[in-house]
């Protein structure tokens, strides 16, 4: 039944009451407390009867809960019939988010949690069907029913919904005389706020933009709630509480590709598995790809095939009436320039989070500024920033910025940014550099350091080393590409020594190539080949290593860069000793070791003492060995070098006989290693021990140590490590 129809039977029943009690209408006004004119319309049928008038003027005219029923029986009339359930299909193909449905079900029916919340993720993420079927699930909750509205916020080619408008279709589902409803968008308001006051219903407000659009059709004092969806996370919506969409996990994407695909073949698990990775996990992309196996013509290889491919990727996932492009455009499109040219700068980046510090340098601009644009980008969900200020960007959304917006940016503003990213990371690579290799010999680039650093002292510069190189790596290659030649080279040759540490060899490798490409004098070149011959010696590669060297000593003699040449000579030496010629490789490293001692190169001293220790030991001179390494251990300033040094000893020991020292060594080894930080030393430590017990004849105790050695997981090459074929040796 209709609200005027309500109010008319109360206002009647009211009228007669009160004239049959012999009261006016003023004072009648008096007391309950209310204004005359109001209930003069409210007898006429005029005005809507709240509860708490019908309470109050039952009490007046001791009706004894008869005028109060009139209101409250007609609510649950209403309760009791069901109110609208607007909600579109869900749909057979809600796949996965198991744990999202449950807890935003919960959010929903808790009445002890806000009234407000938003729904939130990048375009495509299923923000939409996840919360249609949170809303499904939650409906017993809400006997007023359940209403749906598209605000059209991100809709291309029509105009979002305005608030004014939002309300008046919210007013037109609330059984509101069409007379009652005002012109104005506070009247509609007001009239939303009090129609909703004693009904809980449940909005959902899908495709919102902005929080401006919403604030005023949420309703205030109330048990219904609001369930908001957005692209943008919309904070400004203070009393909410926000709901993030992230993409599928790996599982629930590939069950909706095979949902969605029937009976067709989808590809075996490995297949269906790529084809979900390269659509970035998110459902929209998904089902389009799964689409084009209902059309037919595709086979799961060739999909696979066609979105490995970078160039095509986005065009595969276009199926005529849906596309990811077009839907990341929408959310592009009511970008401000500022933020649309730092999206498209980030696409620079490779393709993993960039420091915060990083992208301040790609942007050319300072830290609050940046940070404000940022945010502005993390809202709108085409950016995801963490607590710690790193900055990530969706495969699908980096490859929509770099085909579609960073193409819009100037190439001269494209290659300053850049330059501005490569010269800050060759400082802060060299500040770490410097603090973990103190003694270690730079060449000069001229490059400034930053006046903020991600890291204080030694052990933090390891630790950002650690969590950087890949992109680092990387950022070689970016130097390359646009032309940066000098600064390519210089990036390659400052990470060398954190890859010997960690003993990193393909990035070593692969990054030394590609300065090699780029690096632009004979004196540069040198320094890369003999850097890439020690990759290859420490790989196992010696004749490789001793090409390297070779041509890095021509290099650094057609350079006149006598230094280089000692050092290309004594890397040539380690080659040789590793491709099983000792006697010309002492020869060499005695020749470059009274090099080093005269001119006080204190770490090179060390190095060729090793390499000398270990030629005594192939020519079986073990006490000449043994007194090598003992020189080196004694000399050793930085830890990884002692570690080093220390595991040399305990070899020559070990290769002398004298297992009580060598043990010693060894466990003295491990224990620096572990100081030093350093796995590769330790587990070489480790399985050195593990040597000597088996030498002694305790196959526990050395079972025991090698499965400890065994727990680095590192590579311990048997081509290199006089340790590791010992070992091998011992298990036949």
């Amino acid at each position: 039944m209709r609200d005027d129809y309500q109010m008319a039977d109360f206002g009647t029943e009211l009228r007669r009451r009160r004239m049959s009690a012999g009261i006016s209408l003023t004072a009648f006004a008096a007391a309950v407390h209310f204004t005359k004119g109001y209930l003069s319309k409210v007898e006429t049928g005029k005005s809507r009867v709240t509860h708490e008038l019908a309470k109050a003027c039952d009490q007046a005219l001791d009706a004894k809960g008869e005028l109060l029923a009139l209101v409250t029986d007609r609510a649950a009339a209403r309760r009791s019939a069901g109110g609208i359930v607007g909600l579109p299909a869900g749909g057979r193909l809600f796949v996965g988010r198991e744990a999202e449905l449950a807890a935003l079900t919960a959010l929903l029916r808790d009445p002890g949690d806000g009234r407000v919340g938003v729904v939130h993720g990048m375009a495509g993420s299923g923000k939409t069907a996840l919360a249609v079927a949170a809303a499904r699930a939650a409906l017993p909750a809400f006997p007023d029913g359940c209403l749906f509205f598209d605000f059209r916020g991100h809709t291309p080619g029509v105009d979002a919904l305005s608030p004014a408008e939002g309300l008046r279709r919210l007013v037109s589902l609330l059984d509101v005389a069409p007379a009652q409803v005002p012109a104005d968008e506070d009247g509609l308001a007001n009239l939303v706020r009090d129609q909703l006051r004693e009904r809980r219903v449940l909005l959902v407000l899908d495709n919102v933009r902005t929080a401006d659009q919403v604030r005023v059709v949420i309703p205030g004092g109330t048990a219904s709630r609001v369930l908001v969806t957005s692209r943008g996370r919309l904070p400004a919506l203070d009393d909410a509480w926000h709901f993030p969409v992230d993409v599928l996990p790996r599982r629930d994407a590939v069950a909706l590709l095979r949902s969605i695909a029937g009976d067709r073949d989808s590809g075996g698990d490995d297949i269906a598995g790529e084809i979900a990775d390269y659509c970035g996990r998110l459902p929209l992309a998904v089902r389009i790809a799964a689409a084009r196996f209902v059309a037919g013509g595709w086979t799961a290889a060739r999909l696979r095939d066609r979105l490995a491919d970078e160039d095509t990727r986005l065009g595969a996932l276009d199926d005529g009436e849906r596309s990811v492009a077009a839907a990341f455009a929408v959310s592009c499109a009511a970008l401000p320039e500022d933020q649309r040219q730092l999206f498209g700068l980030l696409a620079l980046h490779p393709a993993a989070a960039a420091e915060g510090a990083s992208v301040e340098a790609l942007a050319g601009l300072g830290a609050g500024e940046a940070d404000r644009l940022l945010d502005r980008l993390h809202d709108a969900h085409l950016v995801v920033r963490d607590e710690d200020g790193y900055v990530e960007v969706h495969d699908l959304m980096r490859m929509f910025a770099l085909r579609r917006v960073l193409p819009e940016i100037a190439e001269a503003d494209r290659t300053a940014a850049v330059a501005r990213l490569i010269e800050h990371v060759v400082g802060t690579v060299l500040a770490a550099d410097e603090l973990t290799e103190p003694h270690r010999f730079r060449p000069e680039t001229g490059t400034a350091r930053p006046s903020r650093l991600p890291f204080a002292d030694a052990d933090g510069a390891l630790a950002w080393l650690g969590a950087q190189w890949p992109v680092l790596a990387d950022l070689v290659a970016v130097a390359a590409d646009h032309g940066l030649k000098s600064r390519c080279w210089q990036l390659a040759f400052v990470l060398r020594g954190f890859f010997f540490r960690e003993k990193l060899f393909e990035p070593w490798i692969r990054t030394h190539r590609r300065a090699l490409e780029a690096a632009d004098d004979p004196g540069a070149t040198g320094l890369i080949l003999n850097n890439l011959g020690m990759a290859y010696v420490e790989s196992g590669d010696a004749a490789e290593a001793i090409r390297c060297h070779r041509l890095a000593q021509e290099r650094f003699a057609e350079a006149h860069d006598e230094r280089g040449e000692v050092d290309a000579l004594s890397s040539l030496a380690w080659a040789r000793l590793y491709d099983g010629e000792p006697e010309p490789a002492l020869a060499e490293l005695r020749q470059v070791l009274e090099v080093y001692r005269r001119t006080g190169r204190t770490r090179n001293v060390v190095i060729a003492l090793r390499g000398i220790a270990y030629a005594y030991s192939e020519l079986g001179r073990h006490d000449e060995a043994v007194a090598s390494a003992g020189e080196a251990n004694d000399l050793a300033q930085l830890p990884v070098d002692k570690a080093m040094s220390a595991n040399c000893l305990a070899w020559m020991c070990f290769r002398a006989g004298r297992a009580d020292d060598a043990g010693r060594g060894y466990a003295a080894a491990a224990e620096i290693a572990d100081q030093a930080g350093s796995d590769y030393e330790r587990a070489r430590a480790l399985l050195g021990l593990g040597n000597v017990a088996a030498a002694r004849g305790d196959r526990v105790a050395a079972a025991r140590w090698w499965a400890e050695a065994a727990e680095y997981r590192v590579t311990l090459d048997p081509a290199v490590l006089g340790e590791a074929r010992i070992w091998l040796a011992s298990r036949d």
